[in-house]
């Protein structure tokens, strides 16, 4: 047996297991919109908690959405303006208009803390003991105006500690076509959403821009100094809260970025903010990751397009393969199928993204977002 054939079967072998035994993660079966619960009895109530730092161009539309949910229980909103320099506050408080928004300027960042987990340190403090549930999102997602009922209305029905919505990104320039799709993709392939919801698997996940999370739960678990300096702070989360009760992620429509992104450059960077934190810092799982991305993605096509005999079949397979695999997530973010095919390309790009992440946390500015250096390799800082 050639190398050529070897590699060309393992990495055929590698996609099998993915798509007959990764908790069918490419089906998008798990989402908001399918198996609606009925309407709890009584409405809970709800306080969200927004970290804002510098947001002032979407903040207008993001706590609008949040004031105008048509949520029969008794909710309202704090906002914890996070150092901002540009009129977060002063452009929310405008635009708002209403009594269910608080405002809350937020103290000096700690050390041992990362910048948006303090401040939502700050804004379950000020929530206090009274919301049975607390919707943790960020300032640049817009809520349809049903989402807090179907999130709570789910919640209440499953008796979950946690139910997260993987908001639908920004998806119209070229750019955003060829990364963002994969970037749900490659998420639901190391955390397939099935096994999330399932007691008996350890798998946790959650997605930061939307997470719906039992009070009661967060205090059980630590609340949020229990992950005060993580970097991929919404899986974290998850797994704590995991350990008090079932918890669920899925795909929405409800629930959606408000701020495009730029181009390659800036989707790169959003990666490479917790590529490296992902893999632990270790640079072993660096070069295990590399090589494996390889394997898997560029193996199969430079078999297809230069190889022979049944190394190449085995190439032509796997690249048919992942392109399938590929399409309902490409179906959900309403792009060409014809996507499924660069799907090598695109996984170069993002092994490029995580090789970017590592250097940047060697060069000390790693885990960076607005201005701050916030990744802390094992052993560093207090």
């Amino acid at each position: 047996m050639t190398a050529a054939l070897l590699a060309g079967l393992v990495a055929l072998a590698v996609w099998l297991v993915l798509v007959l035994a990764r908790g069918g993660f490419w089906l998008c079966r798990e989402r908001d919109d399918r198996d609606t619960p009925p309407p709890p009895a009584t409405w809970p109530s709800v306080v969200a908690v927004v970290p804002a730092r510098d947001e002032a161009d979407v903040i207008a539309r993001s706590i609008g959405s949040l004031l105008a949910q048509d949520y029969p229980g008794p909710f309202h909103v704090v906002l914890v303006d996070d150092g901002s320099t540009d009129g977060t506050a002063e452009a929310a408080r405008a635009a708002a208009g209403a009594e269910r928004l608080e405002v809350l300027a937020g103290a000096p960042l700690p050390a041992g803390w990362t910048g948006k987990l303090w401040a939502l340190e700050q804004g379950v403090r000020r929530a206090g003991a009274a919301p049975d549930y607390i919707l943790l999102t960020d300032a640049d997602i817009g809520h349809a105006p049903d989402n807090l009922r179907s999130l709570v209305a789910r919640a209440e029905a499953g008796r979950c500690a946690l139910v997260s919505l993987m908001a639908r990104l920004s998806c119209e320039s070229a750019a955003e076509r060829f990364l963002i799709p994969a970037f749900v993709f490659f998420f639901a392939m190391l955390y397939p959403f099935a096994w999330v919801a399932r007691r008996d698997r350890a798998m946790a996940a959650g997605a930061g821009g939307c997470m719906l999370v039992r009070r009661e739960a967060l205090e059980r678990a630590g609340s949020i100094a229990s992950i005060r300096r993580e970097i991929i702070d919404d899986c974290a989360l998850a797994r704590r809260l995991k350990a008090q009760g079932p918890i669920r992620l899925l795909l929405t429509q409800r629930a959606r970025s408000l701020r495009p992104y730029g181009g390659v450059g800036e989707i790169g960077r959003m990666v490479s903010r917790s590529a490296y934190a992902q893999l632990r810092y270790s640079p072993i799982l660096l070069a295990g990751t590399v090589a494996g991305m390889v394997l898997t993605y560029l193996v199969p096509p430079g078999l297809a397009l230069f190889g022979t005999g049944a190394a190449r079949l085995a190439g032509l397979l796997a690249w048919l393969l992942m392109a399938l695999a590929f399409q309902p997530m490409l179906r959900f973010y309403r792009v060409s199928p014809l996507w499924g095919l660069a799907l090598p390309a695109i996984g170069a790009a993002y092994t490029v993204f995580t090789v970017q992440s590592a250097m940047q946390v060697w060069r000390g500015r790693g885990g960076m977002w607005k201005g701050r250096a916030q990744a802390m390799a094992p052993g560093s800082g207090p």
